[in-house]
């Protein structure tokens, strides 16, 4: 990416974004950790990426037209992307969310002036799951499209054209590792794809978090889930399309207490504010550089995803009687914080 000319238009930010050097995390599986760093898209998130690609690719196909509706389903983060891009190109936004994400996300797409569908959260299997509401308002909306980002393989194409190359540029050329978790399937499986199309000997590592299907899918061919998260946009119980023929060589479960770690390390020790999927992630290219450096590779070289920005979670992740009620950890500064405010008030 050349940065010292202007560019053409603000779509052009998306992507190209930089990778860095996690020191705490290298130190830990003694070999070089690497996080892409996809808070530095314009909507915070890896998923402007799939966002421009499933828009560009509607348009491509002659479904989308000027004036018109792009309907999603999602966590909160491709909404934003969808709005940001959508908003970019003069289309209307409705976006389809769990009532169980961050504040912080409603907050943001409402802002971006999507209208936003709130509904409980609830199986794939039952009608009313977000996916299915969204695809439903696609359909009675005149002009609209369904995004459909968990099998529309554009998606993945974002990854395989756009995060894959730029990991290899960014690195070098030598790549050993790379890992993050699914949500829709698309970075993980882009990315694989992507990066073996250069080297074949890359190690692709799914990184699943508790409550999810895939760590067993790929590790015994049963979808079965485990345990529970809070993780937010990552965790699957089936196989996307996007997840059709990913080339996955091996899998780590990973809890959200071994990902809050990294949260806290990254933000105290690096200052780096990350959602929890990024601590997942983390922990993830952990397991893998210690598991390439085990096999005797030299000075292996592991890159992985730092999806989002935890300003995103300050209600939830960085909430220290929100942490508290779902039993987890609380940050320590967190904790003197609450702790003063009470000495105050009382």
């Amino acid at each position: 990416m050349n940065i010292t000319r202007p560019f053409g238009d603000t779509l052009a930010l998306i992507g190209n974004t930089p990778i860095v050097r996690l020191a705490g995390p290298s130190e830990a599986a003694g070999c070089d950790i690497y996080g892409k760093c996809e808070f530095a898209n314009p909507g915070s998130s890896v998923k402007d990426r799939a966002a421009l690609w499933i828009i560009r690719d509607a348009e491509a196909r002659g479904e989308l037209r000027p004036g018109g509706t792009v309907v999603e389903g999602t966590a909160g983060n491709t909404g934003i992307g969808v709005a940001l891009v959508a908003n970019a190109k003069g289309y209307k936004t409705i976006i389809v969310m769990p009532d169980n994400q961050s504040k912080e996300k409603m907050d943001t797409l409402r802002a971006l002036g999507a209208e936003l569908v709130l509904v409980p959260p609830t199986k794939f299997a039952d009608a009313g799951h977000f996916v299915h509401t969204s695809r439903r308002l696609a359909e009675e909306t005149p002009g609209a499209v369904w995004a459909n980002q968990f099998d529309n393989i554009a998606n993945r194409r974002a990854h395989i054209e756009g995060t894959a190359p730029e990991i290899w540029e960014q690195l070098g050329g030598r790549v050993d590792g790379f890992t993050c978790a699914a949500g829709t399937g698309g970075t993980i499986a882009g990315v694989g794809l992507g990066l073996k199309a250069f080297d074949e000997n890359i190690r692709i590592a799914l990184t699943d978090p508790h409550g999810a299907a895939l760590y067993n899918y790929y590790a015994h061919g049963e979808l079965r889930a485990e345990g529970s998260s809070v993780a937010e946009g990552i965790g699957q119980g089936r196989v996307t399309a996007n997840l059709e023929g990913a080339p996955i060589d091996t899998q780590y479960r990973i809890s959200d207490e071994e990902g809050l770690v990294w949260v806290e390390r990254l933000l105290k020790e690096e200052g780096l504010c990350l959602g929890l999927s990024s601590g997942i992630n983390v922990a993830g290219a952990v397991a893998l550089g210690r598991e390439l450096v085990a096999e005797g590779r030299p000075n292996p070289q592991v890159a992985t995803i730092l999806c989002d920005t935890g300003f995103r979670y300050l209600s939830t992740l960085y909430n220290a009687d929100w942490l508290a009620a779902k039993g987890l950890p609380v940050f320590d500064w967190l904790a003197r914080s609450n702790a003063s405010a009470e000495t105050v008030s009382a």
